[in-house]
């Protein structure tokens, strides 16, 4: 072996072995476990073969958390990537102060979502509250997340106001890809503002909104940080997700085994999800094409 393939293969066999021992063995090991009936502490097991696959589509908790999670993030897949493409179409114009306003929006993408989470939940807890009993906006000035009918509201704002900064960056990167001679082109065949978003704008960044669109819904179908930082799945069960769900009842509610079945099925419903929307939002480039 060549002494410049063997420095080839010092620099990916290390990472391809960590990935393996931190992420493939352990998924390996939670499908192995959704065929038992492990509490994740006792040292004995059971096969139970498909029994846990079973009860998960028996058990009402898990349907309901399925039913608020995929809502969520269809939800807010498109109010965040219709808000993002707005604003980055805004940065994409000749304004002043772009880089600065660039700089601003994509702030909240380096803060950590726990971080936000606490924030907001500080914020709809005391502060909205007694800003709007003292703008005289009574039926306003309570805690958001404290109600079932209006905590997903809640987790929703701070959902979108975190993970537009993302995808306005690959919506501007996008924009940026499209000559301007076509623009003039449009301008001087008399053109309007809506005719050259959808004649050329929308068609030129399609890849750009697949990737966004597919991983926006991705990203929010595993909603987990925000569940945390904002209501902990309440009140009640009024904002539990499926992935708060798999972690509070497999690591703390002694339901391991059932859990990563519920887990495994998730997962193939995710995989399920993005390769339909990518068949889907492909097909629509080539017919924009």
């Amino acid at each position: 072996m060549r002494s410049s393939m063997k420095t080839y293969y010092w620099m990916v066999v290390p990472a391809v072995a960590i990935f393996f021992v931190f992420h493939t063995y352990p998924v390996l090991m939670g499908i192995f476990y959704s065929f038992t009936n492990w509490n994740g502490l006792s040292p004995d097991y059971d096969f139970v073969g498909l029994r846990n696959y079973l009860n998960v589509f028996r058990d009402g908790n898990v349907l309901d958390a399925y039913g608020f999670t995929i809502k969520f993030a269809l939800l807010t897949t498109v109010i965040v990537n219709t808000i993002s493409l707005v604003v980055a179409m805004g940065l994409n114009a000749r304004i002043r102060l772009k880089n600065f306003f660039r700089g601003v929006y994509f702030l909240p993408n380096v803060l950590s979502m726990l971080i936000i989470g606490f924030i907001f939940n500080y914020l709809f807890s005391n502060v909205f509250p007694d800003a709007f009993e003292r703008m005289g906006l009574d039926s306003l000035a309570f805690n958001i997340l404290g109600k079932e009918n209006t905590a997903w509201i809640g987790v929703v704002i701070v959902t979108v106001w975190q993970a537009t900064a993302f995808n306005i960056m690959l919506y501007l990167a996008g924009l940026q890809t499209i000559p301007s001679d076509l623009y003039e082109a449009s301008s001087l065949d008399g053109a309007g503002k809506w005719r050259e978003f959808w004649s050329i704008t929308f068609p030129m960044i399609a890849p750009f909104f697949t990737i966004n669109m597919v991983l926006a819904m991705k990203n929010f179908l595993m909603v987990f940080d925000q569940i945390v930082a904002l209501t902990g799945g309440g009140p009640g069960k009024a904002t539990m997700s499926i992935s708060y769900l798999i972690y509070t009842d497999g690591f703390q509610g002694g339901s391991f085994a059932y859990q990563s079945a519920n887990a495994v099925v998730y997962f193939i419903i995710i995989v399920f999800i993005s390769v339909i929307q990518l068949k889907f939002l492909q097909r629509r480039e080539m017919d924009l094409g």
